[in-house]
């Protein structure tokens, strides 16, 4: 009896620790890119499709994030702001996030075998950015570009999905890139609140080596080039009226999160991190979908 009730708690502990809320930021973009792939091919609404782009997803946001917890297990011990993560306090083994990252890749592997064989085949190169990505602050001051390049993976594989082919691909190309862009923008201010720590233990990030003035503007140079992207993407897809809507409500959200959070003052960041960005990822969603339903 004791068993059965600690195990809801372990599973509990393993998504606090996967952060398994976070699929909001990307999710939106590859159902995006999967609703106008399904919008040019014609052939009906594959609603199965759908379900298995959104399983891949999950399943392979959660292999990388476990993976990132256990590599980094070391590091999160020596910072105050992580040093209360699961596997540094011990509420969830080694051993337990391992085996929920290999069941994790089991099923993403699985579902990208179920949606066609080029999934299939192309599902371990889009595990190895995720995998990268935990190592890249051990050797570069831009770790945030290779999380911008495993996050860009997202709308180009759920196109994939639907499709079986790169014939036609442009559009998922240029979503994905605007989506690694903004995420690996936003990631860049998020470090920017663990410069002092990182330094003293030898992470490497873009505000430990440049500062966070320096910093705080790349990350705007890189939003900016996002927003280019978004742009782009609507144009090479023939969105309308609503889907500028969308942009307008987005450049809102990267505006905001530049302005509260400044050099003097990153008691805001959690605040940008979490709650704008999510906001940019469903509106620029919703806006999206009534476009390409409505239009």
């Amino acid at each position: 009896m004791t068993a059965v009730e600690e195990k809801p708690g372990k599973v509990k502990s393993f998504l606090r620790l996967v952060m398994i809320e976070h699929s909001v930021f990307a999710l939106p973009f590859a159902y995006l890119s999967a609703l106008v792939a399904i919008d040019r091919d014609g052939t009906g609404r594959h609603w199965l499709d759908l379900v298995l782009v959104t399983v891949a997803m999950v399943s392979g946001r959660t292999f990388a994030m476990a993976a990132n917890r256990i590599l980094d297990r070391k590091i999160d011990a020596l910072n105050p702001r992580t040093q209360n993560r699961e596997l540094v306090t011990g509420a969830v083994s080694v051993r337990t996030a391992w085996t929920g990252a290999a069941v994790s890749l089991v099923i993403l592997v699985l579902a990208a075998g179920l949606l066609n064989p080029l999934c299939l085949v192309l599902s371990p190169l889009a595990v190895v950015p995720l995998v990268i990505y935990p190592y890249a602050k051990r050797f570069t001051n831009f770790p945030h570009y290779v999380l911008a390049l495993a996050q860009a993976v997202a709308p180009v594989g759920a196109w994939l999905a639907i499709t079986g082919t790169f014939s036609g691909s442009g559009p998922a190309w240029v979503l994905g890139i605007a989506v690694g862009l903004w995420i690996g923008g936003f990631d860049i201010i998020y470090a920017c609140q663990d410069v002092e720590v990182d330094r003293r233990i030898g992470v490497h990030s873009t505000p430990a080596r440049f500062g966070v003035p320096v910093a705080l503007h790349i990350s705007t140079v890189t939003h900016v080039l996002t927003f280019g992207f978004f742009v782009w993407f609507g144009q090479l897809v023939g969105l309308g009226w609503l889907w500028w809507i969308g942009l307008a409500l987005t450049a809102g959200g990267l505006i905001y999160q530049h302005v509260v959070v400044t050099p003097t003052d990153l008691s805001k960041v959690n605040r940008a991190f979490f709650t704008a960005n999510g906001f940019i990822g469903i509106a620029l969603f919703v806006f999206a979908v009534l476009d390409l339903n409505l239009l």
